[in-house]
C-alpha cells in the first residue's frame, strides 16, 4: 500500500523519515530457482511505499554485510523494480513475449511491455542523488552516465532496452523519470561523502543497505515504455536484488526476488480527512469555534450590563475656581 503522506520524505537514502510508514518483509529467493535452501543468507528485504499526490516513493531495506568495489557494479549490491505496462505482461520472462532478439519489436511484442528501474551502485556515492539528469534527458533516453540508475523497458529478458532506445531505432522524446540514492547503516559520516572517500566503509561489516527512489505517478511517455499510476488505482510490481555472495561478482540472471510472481501495489487516495472520523473532527472544530464565539459575546454583554450607569462630571472651569 502506497499511502498518501505528503511532505515527510527527503530523497537522500536515509530511512529515518520512513519510521512511521508500514512496510512488508520478504525473504529473498533466487529468481530462477526459488528454493528455500538457496535463500539470501544476509537477511530479509523490507519494502515500503508512499505518494504525495504527484510522486511515488519507495524504500528498500536489505540486511547485509557491507560490500563495495568502486567502478565494479558486479561486486556491489544492486536493485531493480519492475512494473507491468501491457495487459499481457507477465512476471515470468520479464513480460513474456516469445519473440527472439532479432524479431522483438513494439508491434510483435505489443501488450508484453514491462517498465523497469535498475540501480547499480559501483559508481554512485552514498547519499547522493542519481537517475534522471539534464544531460542524459537532453539526449532523449533513460540512461544515467553518472550513477547507473537507469530507466528501462522490456518485452522479455533478451529484449531489454533503455527508454528511448530500441530495435527499431531511437526516439529522442524519452526521459529517465527516476531519482534515487543509497546508504548503509555502518556509515557514521552524515555530512556528505565525495568520490575520494571511496570505499566509504570496511567490507564485511554487518548492517543494512538502504535504497530510496521516486518517480512521478504519471510521466510524459508516449512510447509505451513507462508504467502509469493512478491515485486510488492498483498496479503490480516486482523487486530484484543482486549481491556479490562470498565476494564473487554477480551475473545478470543471478538475482534474488521478493516473490515468485507480481505483488499488488495499491495507491491510496488522499481522502483520510474526508473519512467519517475526519468529518467528525471537522464538525467538532466548528462546534468549538461557535462555543468560543458565544462565550466571548456573553462576556462582552455581561461587561456592558455590569458597568456603572453614570460617572459624575465636574466642569474644568469650576474645579479651577475652587483651587
Amino acid at each position: 500500500m502506497a499511502e498518501f503522506r505528503p511532505g515527510i520524505v527527503t530523497l537522500d537514502g536515509h530511512a529515518d523519515d520512513w519510521n512511521d510508514i508500514d512496510g512488508f518483509e520478504f525473504s529473498l529467493l533466487p529468481a530462477l530457482d526459488p528454493d528455500d535452501d538457496k535463500e539470501y543468507k544476509g537477511g530479509k528485504m523490507t519494502v515500503k511505499a508512499l505518494h504525495d499526490g504527484q510522486d511515488l516513493f519507495f524504500l528498500l531495506q536489505v540486511d547485509g554485510e557491507y560490500a563495495y568495489a568502486k567502478g565494479n557494479n558486479n561486486k556491489c549490491p544492486s536493485v531493480a523494480l519492475m512494473f507491468p505496462i501491457g495487459d499481457h505482461a507477465t512476471y515470468h520472462n520479464m513480460g513474456g513475449c516469445k519473440e527472439g532478439t532479432n524479431s522483438c519489436t513494439s508491434k510483435t511484442c505489443k501488450g508484453h511491455e514491462v517498465d523497469m528501474m535498475h540501480f547499480s551502485i559501483g559508481n554512485a556515492i552514498p547519499g547522493r542523488l542519481y537517475g534522471g539528469n539534464l544531460i542524459d534527458n537532453r539526449d532523449g533516453n533513460g540512461g544515467d552516465r553518472f550513477g547507473h540508475l537507469v530507466d528501462l523497458y522490456a518485452w522479455n529478458p533478451h529484449c531489454r532496452y533503455i527508454d528511448g532506445i530500441g530495435p527499431s531505432g531511437n526516439d529522442s522524446s524519452a526521459q529517465n523519470n527516476w531519482k534515487g540514492a543509497w546508504w548503509h547503516t555502518i556509515f557514521t559520516d552524515h555530512s556528505g561523502f565525495v568520490e575520494e572517500d571511496s570505499p566509504y566503509g570496511s567490507d564485511g561489516q554487518k548492517g543494512t543497505y538502504l535504497f530510496e527512489f521516486s518517480r512521478p505517478l504519471r510521466t510524459m511517455d508516449r512510447l509505451q515504455q513507462d508504467a502509469q499510476f493512478t491515485i486510488s488505482g492498483s498496479s503490480k510490481m516486482a523487486v530484484a536484488f543482486w549481491y556479490p555472495v562470498d565476494g564473487n561478482p554477480w551475473h545478470g540472471s543471478g538475482h534474488f526476488s521478493i516473490n515468485c510472481d507480481w505483488i499488488p501495489l495499491d495507491i491510496s487516495p488522499g481522502s483520510s480527512m474526508l473519512s467519517p472520523g475526519g468529518s467528525g473532527d471537522v464538525g467538532g472544530a466548528i462546534a468549538l469555534l461557535f462555543s468560543v464565539v458565544s462565550l466571548c459575546i456573553s462576556v462582552f454583554v455581561g461587561y456592558r450590563v455590569a458597568r456603572p450607569k453614570g460617572i459624575p462630571f465636574t466642569p474644568v472651569g469650576t474645579t479651577m475656581e475652587n483651587l
